[in-house]
Protein backbone atom coordinates (compact mmCIF):
# COMPACT_ATOMS: atom_id res chain seq x y z
CA UNK A 1 0.00 0.00 0.00
CA UNK A 2 1.48 3.33 -1.01
CA UNK A 3 1.45 6.49 1.08
CA UNK A 4 -1.24 7.96 -1.19
CA UNK A 5 -3.47 4.89 -0.69
CA UNK A 6 -3.08 4.99 3.08
CA UNK A 7 -3.66 8.75 3.35
CA UNK A 8 -7.30 8.37 4.32
CA UNK A 9 -6.96 5.06 6.13
CA UNK A 10 -4.98 6.02 9.22
CA UNK A 11 -7.42 4.28 11.50
CA UNK A 12 -5.02 2.41 13.74
CA UNK A 13 -1.69 3.03 15.37
CA UNK A 14 0.17 0.62 13.14
CA UNK A 15 -0.82 2.48 9.97
CA UNK A 16 -0.05 5.84 11.61
CA UNK A 17 3.39 4.54 12.61
CA UNK A 18 4.09 3.32 9.08
CA UNK A 19 2.94 6.65 7.66
CA UNK A 20 5.17 8.58 10.06
CA UNK A 21 8.15 6.44 9.14
CA UNK A 22 7.44 7.24 5.48
CA UNK A 23 7.19 10.93 6.46
CA UNK A 24 3.59 11.28 5.34
CA UNK A 25 2.19 14.54 6.81
CA UNK A 26 -1.27 12.95 6.81
CA UNK A 27 -0.04 10.42 9.35
CA UNK A 28 1.07 13.25 11.62
CA UNK A 29 -2.36 14.85 11.18
CA UNK A 30 -4.03 11.55 12.09
CA UNK A 31 -1.82 11.25 15.18
CA UNK A 32 -2.67 14.82 16.12
CA UNK A 33 -6.40 14.26 15.63
CA UNK A 34 -6.25 11.15 17.77
CA UNK A 35 -4.05 12.39 20.65
CA UNK A 36 -3.87 16.20 20.74
CA UNK A 37 -6.61 16.61 23.31
CA UNK A 38 -5.22 13.99 25.65
CA UNK A 39 -1.67 15.30 25.19
CA UNK A 40 -2.79 18.85 25.96
CA UNK A 41 -4.71 17.71 29.05
CA UNK A 42 -1.66 15.87 30.31
CA UNK A 43 0.64 18.85 29.73
CA UNK A 44 -1.86 21.22 31.34
CA UNK A 45 -2.09 19.07 34.47
CA UNK A 46 1.68 18.97 34.78
CA UNK A 47 2.36 22.62 33.98
CA UNK A 48 -0.76 24.40 35.15
CA UNK A 49 -0.92 27.00 32.39
CA UNK A 50 -2.28 26.92 28.87
CA UNK A 51 0.62 28.57 27.04
CA UNK A 52 3.25 26.24 28.50
CA UNK A 53 1.03 23.21 27.88
CA UNK A 54 0.60 24.23 24.24
CA UNK A 55 4.38 24.62 23.92
CA UNK A 56 5.01 21.18 25.43
CA UNK A 57 2.51 19.50 23.09
CA UNK A 58 3.84 21.29 20.02
CA UNK A 59 7.41 20.37 20.87
CA UNK A 60 6.43 16.74 21.49
CA UNK A 61 4.76 16.43 18.08
CA UNK A 62 7.77 18.08 16.43
CA UNK A 63 10.14 15.73 18.25
CA UNK A 64 8.18 12.71 17.08
CA UNK A 65 8.11 14.04 13.51
CA UNK A 66 11.85 14.77 13.48
CA UNK A 67 12.68 11.35 14.88
CA UNK A 68 10.02 9.34 13.05
CA UNK A 69 12.65 7.27 11.25
CA UNK A 70 13.61 5.88 14.68
CA UNK A 71 10.07 4.86 15.60
CA UNK A 72 9.76 1.14 16.14
CA UNK A 73 6.57 -0.77 16.83
CA UNK A 74 8.49 -3.11 19.11
CA UNK A 75 9.12 -0.20 21.50
CA UNK A 76 5.40 0.29 22.07
CA UNK A 77 2.44 2.15 20.71
CA UNK A 78 3.01 5.49 19.05
CA UNK A 79 0.31 7.10 21.21
CA UNK A 80 2.00 5.95 24.40
CA UNK A 81 5.32 7.22 23.07
CA UNK A 82 3.78 10.60 22.26
CA UNK A 83 2.28 10.93 25.74
CA UNK A 84 5.63 10.00 27.26
CA UNK A 85 7.37 12.68 25.18
CA UNK A 86 4.70 15.24 26.21
CA UNK A 87 5.13 14.35 29.87
CA UNK A 88 8.92 14.53 29.74
CA UNK A 89 8.83 17.87 27.91
CA UNK A 90 6.36 19.24 30.46
CA UNK A 91 8.60 18.12 33.32
CA UNK A 92 11.59 19.73 31.58
CA UNK A 93 9.65 22.99 31.32
CA UNK A 94 8.83 22.77 35.03
CA UNK A 95 12.51 22.26 35.85
CA UNK A 96 13.44 25.27 33.72
CA UNK A 97 10.89 27.30 35.67
CA UNK A 98 12.31 26.32 39.07
CA UNK A 99 14.81 29.14 38.91
CA UNK A 100 12.03 31.64 38.39
CA UNK A 101 10.43 33.02 41.53
CA UNK A 102 6.80 33.99 41.02
CA UNK A 103 5.91 37.56 41.87
CA UNK A 104 3.99 37.17 45.12
CA UNK A 105 4.88 40.46 46.79
CA UNK A 106 3.36 43.90 46.68
CA UNK A 107 5.21 47.06 45.63
CA UNK A 108 6.78 47.40 49.09
CA UNK A 109 8.15 43.87 48.91
CA UNK A 110 5.72 42.51 51.48
CA UNK A 111 4.02 39.17 50.87
CA UNK A 112 0.67 39.56 49.15
CA UNK A 113 -2.62 38.39 50.62
CA UNK A 114 -2.98 34.69 50.16
CA UNK A 115 0.71 34.07 50.72
CA UNK A 116 0.90 31.37 53.39
CA UNK A 117 2.35 32.27 56.77
CA UNK A 118 5.98 31.22 57.13
CA UNK A 119 5.23 28.22 59.37
CA UNK A 120 2.62 26.89 56.92
CA UNK A 121 4.94 27.52 53.99
CA UNK A 122 7.80 25.66 55.69
CA UNK A 123 5.59 22.67 56.59
CA UNK A 124 4.15 22.50 53.07
CA UNK A 125 7.67 22.59 51.62
CA UNK A 126 8.90 19.88 54.02
CA UNK A 127 5.88 17.67 53.25
CA UNK A 128 6.38 18.13 49.52
CA UNK A 129 10.07 17.27 49.84
CA UNK A 130 9.29 14.12 51.84
CA UNK A 131 6.79 12.98 49.19
CA UNK A 132 9.28 13.76 46.42
CA UNK A 133 12.02 11.75 48.15
CA UNK A 134 9.67 8.83 48.77
CA UNK A 135 8.53 8.90 45.15
CA UNK A 136 12.11 8.99 43.87
CA UNK A 137 12.99 5.94 45.97
CA UNK A 138 10.38 3.78 44.21
CA UNK A 139 11.27 1.41 41.38
CA UNK A 140 10.83 3.25 38.04
CA UNK A 141 7.79 1.21 36.96
CA UNK A 142 5.93 2.02 40.21
CA UNK A 143 6.98 5.67 40.14
CA UNK A 144 5.79 6.05 36.54
CA UNK A 145 2.26 4.76 37.17
CA UNK A 146 1.91 6.84 40.35
CA UNK A 147 3.03 10.00 38.53
CA UNK A 148 0.63 9.35 35.68
CA UNK A 149 -2.33 8.55 37.95
CA UNK A 150 -1.87 11.18 40.64
CA UNK A 151 0.10 14.02 39.08
CA UNK A 152 -1.16 13.78 35.51
CA UNK A 153 -4.68 12.86 36.56
CA UNK A 154 -5.03 9.85 34.27
CA UNK A 155 -7.42 7.05 35.15
CA UNK A 156 -6.05 3.57 35.70
CA UNK A 157 -7.43 2.55 32.31
CA UNK A 158 -5.72 5.54 30.63
CA UNK A 159 -2.42 4.69 32.34
CA UNK A 160 -2.69 1.08 31.16
CA UNK A 161 -3.54 2.24 27.65
CA UNK A 162 -0.72 4.80 27.51
CA UNK A 163 1.87 2.28 28.71
CA UNK A 164 0.50 -0.67 26.80
CA UNK A 165 0.12 -2.69 30.01
CA UNK A 166 -2.72 -4.82 31.35
CA UNK A 167 -4.99 -2.94 33.76
CA UNK A 168 -4.19 -5.44 36.53
CA UNK A 169 -0.47 -4.72 36.19
CA UNK A 170 -1.08 -0.98 36.51
CA UNK A 171 -3.25 -1.49 39.61
CA UNK A 172 -0.64 -3.78 41.20
CA UNK A 173 2.15 -1.28 40.57
CA UNK A 174 0.03 1.53 42.01
CA UNK A 175 -0.82 -0.46 45.13
CA UNK A 176 2.76 -1.61 45.72
CA UNK A 177 4.14 1.86 45.10
CA UNK A 178 1.62 3.53 47.40
CA UNK A 179 2.29 0.98 50.15
CA UNK A 180 6.03 1.60 49.88
CA UNK A 181 5.54 5.39 49.90
CA UNK A 182 3.25 5.16 52.94
CA UNK A 183 5.90 3.12 54.76
CA UNK A 184 8.68 5.54 53.80
CA UNK A 185 6.66 8.58 54.88
CA UNK A 186 5.81 6.97 58.24
CA UNK A 187 9.52 6.25 58.81
CA UNK A 188 10.27 9.90 58.09
CA UNK A 189 7.79 11.03 60.78
CA UNK A 190 9.72 9.19 63.48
Amino acid sequence: MSVADRRTTYEDEESILLGLRERDPSALEALYDRYARRAFGLALKVLGDVASAEDAVQEAFLTLWRQCDRLDQARGRVGALLLTVVYRRAVDLLRERRGQVPLLTDAAGEPTAGWPPQADWTMATLDREAVRRALESLPPEQRQVIEMAFFQGLTHVEVAEALGLPLGTVKSRLRLGMEKMRSLLKEGDR
